[in-house]
C-alpha cells in the first residue's frame, strides 16, 4: 500500500489503540502530518476509557505538539486509518467507518482490508511509517518534531535498540536527526513517584510457580503502560520466563504478558487467560489484555453474582488469574518432533483423499537462501528456500512446506494453473524484505497418488508441536484437532486442523 492512496478519501480519522504507547503516537503522527500536509481533512484519536496519563508519553505529546485527542465516539469517516494496530482487535475500540485501512508491524491476527500494510519483522511502526513517508518522497528530517517522535516510537518499541535486526530499524536509528534534549527528557520522565511506588508494591509481593517459572504480580490502578514496565523488569529474574502483571480496575482487570521462551507465545497466553471474559493479544514476547468485570464475576460463581472488589475479590481474582496460568503450562504437551519417538500404537492409519491441491516450487518465486515465513492455521514456520522446497496449498488455503523426494511420492503432477477458491488467497512472507507473496499466481495442480499415508489421533488436549522444519516456532493443536506423523518419515510430525483432516483424509 502506498500513502498516495489515502489520498482518494476527504475526510480521514487516524486511530492508534487505546492505552496508546509512544510508537502508536509516533505513527499517527507521521500519517496525520502527511495527510495534513496534503490537504486533508484529518483527525489522529483513539479510544478506550482512560485518556494517556503515563509521564513521558504526556511530555511527548506536550513538547511535540502532536494533535491527537482521546475519544468515545466519532461520526463515520469516510476513511479510518489504524495505526500500530489491526482494525477488530481487543485493544482497538470499533469505530464505524466507510473504509478501513491498516498500517502495522505486529503479527497479522485476522482478515485484513485491501488497504492495508503489514510488516511483523520491524521492530517498530514507526520504522514503517518512515519507509511509507520515504516512498512518497517525504524527508522526515525537514520536521524536526516528526523525526523526534519516530525516533522515540522506535527507542521504546525495540527496548533501547537492544532488539533491533532489520535494516529499516536501523536506518530510522541512524539517519533521524532528532532534538537530543527532548529525547532525554522523555527517557527521564517514564515514572511518576506514586508509579515508583506502585512498581515496588507489585514486585515485592509476587506470586511464583518454581515448576513452570513463571511469577504473578498485582499493581495497584496505574496506566497500563505500567504494568508493561513492571512486566519486562520481572522478566529479568533469572528464573522467570513468563510473567503477568495486572491491576485491578473499576470496570475490569487490565494485564501485561512477557515471555522470553520458545515454547511460550505471549500473545497465544493473553488469549488464553481471556477466553470467555475479555481479550487479548500482542506479540509473540509481549502481549497484554482485558478481563470483564461481569463476566468474570460469572465464571467465579458460575453464573450467580459473586462480589470481585475488596480484599476477598482480590484474592479470587489472584487465584483465578493463578488457575488459568497454571492450566496453559499443565494442559498443553510440547513435542520436538526432531527429536521425538512418537508412540503410533493408538494411532489409527490414513490416507489423502483424491482432492485437488495446489502445490509451488519455492525457488520459482524467490532466491534459494531466502528466508520466508510460511503461515499455517496452526502456527507460523519460519525455513529457507532451499533447491527442493515445495510449498503445498490446502482445501482452505492453508499452507505447509513439503520436499521433492515426498512430494513425487506422495502426488501426480497435473500441472495446470491451481483454482484457488479459498476465501483468502495464501501468502508466504519474505522475512528480510517483510513483503508479501501470493502463492495463487505460482500455483499448479496436483492430487495424492495413493500414497499419502499418515499415523493421526485426535487430541483431547493442547498440543504444541515444533516441526522438522521449523524448531523455534511451534504449531498449536486444540482438543478436536488431529495429530499427524507420516509412515514414512515418523519425526514428520505436525498438527492438521479437525474440519481439514475431517475433509481431507479417510481411514486405510
Amino acid at each position: 500500500m502506498r500513502l498516495r492512496e489515502l489520498l482518494n478519501y476527504d475526510t480521514i480519522v487516524i486511530q492508534c489503540h487505546d492505552n496508546p504507547d509512544a510508537d502508536a503516537l509516533a505513527s499517527g503522527f507521521g500519517v496525520y502530518t502527511y495527510l495534513k500536509e496534503q490537504g486533508k481533512n484529518v483527525r489522529f484519536i483513539y479510544g478506550g476509557r482512560c485518556p494517556v496519563q503515563k509521564s513521558n508519553l504526556v511530555l511527548m505529546v506536550s513538547e511535540l505538539k502532536i494533535p491527537v485527542c482521546h475519544v468515545d465516539a466519532m461520526e463515520k469517516p469516510e476513511l479510518l486509518v489504524t495505526v500500530d494496530c489491526q482494525y477488530g482487535q481487543g485493544n482497538v475500540t470499533r469505530f464505524e467507518a466507510g473504509t478501513v485501512a491498516v498500517i502495522d508491524h505486529h503479527q497479522v491476527s485476522g482478515p485484513l482490508p485491501p488497504l492495508s500494510e503489514i510488516r511483523s519483522n520491524l521492530g517498530a511502526c514507526a520504522t514503517l511509517v518512515r519507509e511509507l513517508l520515504r516512498r512518497e518522497g517525504v524527508d522526515i528530517n525537514a520536521d524536526k518534531r516528526l523525526a523526534t517522535a519516530l525516533y522515540y516510537g522506535l527507542l521504546t518499541d525495540t527496548n533501547n535498540f537492544t532488539e533491533i535486526s532489520h535494516p529499516l530499524d536501523r536506518d530510522l536509528r541512524d539517519d533521524a536527526v532528532y532534538d537530543r534534549s527532548m529525547i532525554v527528557r522523555f527517557r527521564n520522565a517514564n515514572l511518576s513517584l506514586r508509579e515508583l511506588e506502585i512498581a515496588g508494591e507489585a514486585l515485592m509481593n509476587y506470586r511464583y510457580n518454581e515448576k513452570h517459572r513463571y511469577a504473578v504480580a498485582m499493581a495497584e490502578p496505574c496506566d497500563p503502560n505500567i504494568l508493561g514496565m513492571i512486566s519486562d523488569l520481572m522478566l529479568e529474574v533469572d528464573t522467570v520466563d513468563t510473567c503477568l502483571v495486572y491491576s485491578v480496575l473499576p470496570f475490569g482487570i487490565k494485564f501485561s504478558v512477557r515471555s522470553c521462551v520458545k515454547e511460550v507465545k505471549a500473545s497465544e497466553l493473553a488469549a488464553f487467560i481471556t477466553a470467555g471474559i475479555g481479550s487479548g493479544g500482542g506479540h509473540l514476547e509481549k502481549a497484554g489484555g482485558f478481563i470483564q468485570t461481569k463476566l468474570l464475576e460469572e465464571a467465579l460463581s458460575g453464573g450467580g453474582q459473586r462480589r470481585t472488589s475488596g480484599q476477598g475479590g482480590r484474592r479470587e481474582i489472584e487465584e483465578f488469574l493463578l488457575g488459568r496460568m497454571d492450566r496453559y503450562f499443565s494442559d498443553c504437551q510440547i513435542i520436538y518432533a526432531k527429536d521425538y519417538r512418537m508412540d503410533i500404537s493408538g494411532m489409527a492409519a490414513y490416507k489423502k483423499k483424491k482432492i485437488p491441491l495446489g502445490y509451488v516450487e519455492a525457488r520459482e518465486i524467490l532466491p534459494v537462501g531466502t528466508r520466508v515465513c510460511i503461515r499455517t492455521l496452526e502456527g507460523d514456520l519460519d525455513v529457507r528456500i532451499k533447491e527442493d522446497l515445495y510449498i503445498m496449498i490446502g482445501i482452505e488455503g492453508e499452507v505447509y512446506p513439503n520436499d521433492r523426494t515426498k512430494f513425487e511420492r506422495s502426488y501426480v503432477r497435473l500441472d495446470v494453473p491451481y483454482s484457488f477458491t479459498g476465501e483468502y488467497a495464501p501468502v508466504v512472507k519474505d522475512v528480510l524484505e517483510g513483503k508479501n507473496i501470493s502463492l495463487v499466481p505460482w500455483a499448479k495442480t496436483c492430487v495424492p497418488g495413493g500414497e499419502v499415508h499418515i499415523y493421526a489421533a485426535r487430541l483431547d488436549h493442547c498440543v504444541k508441536v515444533f516441526t522438522a522444519w521449523d524448531e523455534e516456532k511451534y504449531m498449536l493443536g486444540k482438543a478436536g484437532d488431529y495429530l499427524a506423523v507420516r509412515m514414512d518419515d515418523l519425526h514428520d510430525i505436525y498438527v492438521i486442523e479437525k474440519n481439514i483432516f475431517q475433509r481431507t483424509y479417510e481411514k486405510m
